[in-house]
């Protein structure tokens, strides 16, 4: 195995970045981490240990790649920039365990990079790019593929969407689609001085445990997911306005505000007032009520 020394510090990573002539891109949000503390934090927040594979997404020049394969059987990491691929194969060549893959990991299929490398399921921990953290995060947990956790930095704007309550003003469907698939867990702050490149925002760690049952009975996962969306994309109008208006369900106001006041809900209500469970009993009652009418 290889011998690095701490990537994740400034003078490391400058020195990389230089000897490589590497220009960081701000299309794909890349942010190197130079703090080894928060380094610390993200590797015992994210359980890692000598039996587990893990897939690392925006592995950038290695800085927690190097701390991960000591710990781990083996270490997938999908870089989309295929610049910064020879500087991984230059400091992960001598690890036996680390592979890397020059892929966009919204267009991978994590199920077959578990399978093919002869595991049954994956950790992932990243740090991930800004601009597209939410719909990696969906994706994944959307997804077949199975994964115990995931550990990433995120902005901390999205961390509180994460964990907001319902009737905040952070409460959306991010918040309902990670509660429907996982358990979500704060590991750390993160100031924005912990990079180079200094990003405009400060981060936050999260580990999100993928539960092995969604915590409410929904008979049908797709049309929740299309309510939720719905509630969300007009969330100043009232819940009734914002599924007749988007949606073909087949009801009339009418029969919509009868089927809230069957599950509880006042036929006034937002969306951003109703919890998971209100949601599913919700889409149960719609669900049985759209089949009749059709």
């Amino acid at each position: 195995m290889g011998e690095l020394k701490f990537i994740s510090t400034y003078s490391k990573t400058a020195q990389i970045i230089k000897s490589h002539g590497f220009q960081v891109k701000k299309s794909y949000g890349q942010n190197f981490l130079i703090d080894q503390h928060v380094v610390n934090k993200i590797i015992a927040g994210s359980g890692v240990c000598a039996d587990d594979f893990v897939i690392e997404i925006g592995p950038g020049i290695g800085g927690l790649t190097e701390r991960l394969a000591p710990l781990s059987k083996h270490i997938t990491a999908v870089e989309i920039d295929k610049n910064l691929i020879p500087i991984l194969e230059d400091n992960f060549a001598g690890y036996k365990n680390v592979d890397i893959l020059n892929q966009d990991i919204l267009k991978t299929d994590i199920e077959d990079i578990i399978a093919s490398r002869g595991f049954d399921s994956a950790k992932i921990v990243a740090n991930l790019p800004y601009y597209i953290t939410t719909p990696i995060i969906m994706s994944i947990l959307e997804g077949n593929a199975p994964v115990k956790s995931m550990t990433v930095m995120i902005q901390k704007e999205v961390g509180q969407r994460i964990k907001a309550a319902a009737g905040s003003k952070d409460y959306g469907a991010l918040t309902l689609g990670v509660t429907y698939r996982a358990k979500a867990e704060f590991i750390a702050n993160v100031p924005r001085n912990s990079f180079i490149p200094r990003p405009n925002v400060d981060s936050v760690v999260i580990r999100l445990d993928v539960l092995e049952k969604p915590p409410v009975k929904v008979d049908c996962e797709k049309l929740m997911f299309m309510i939720i969306k719905a509630a969300f994309e007009q969330r100043r109008k009232t819940l009734i306005n914002c599924l007749f208006n988007l949606l073909d369900l087949g009801l009339s106001k009418e029969e919509l505000a009868a089927l809230l006041e069957k599950c509880g809900l006042n036929p006034n209500v937002r969306g951003e007032n109703l919890t998971l469970e209100d949601f599913a009993r919700l889409t149960n009652a719609i669900s049985i009520r759209a089949c009749r009418n059709r």
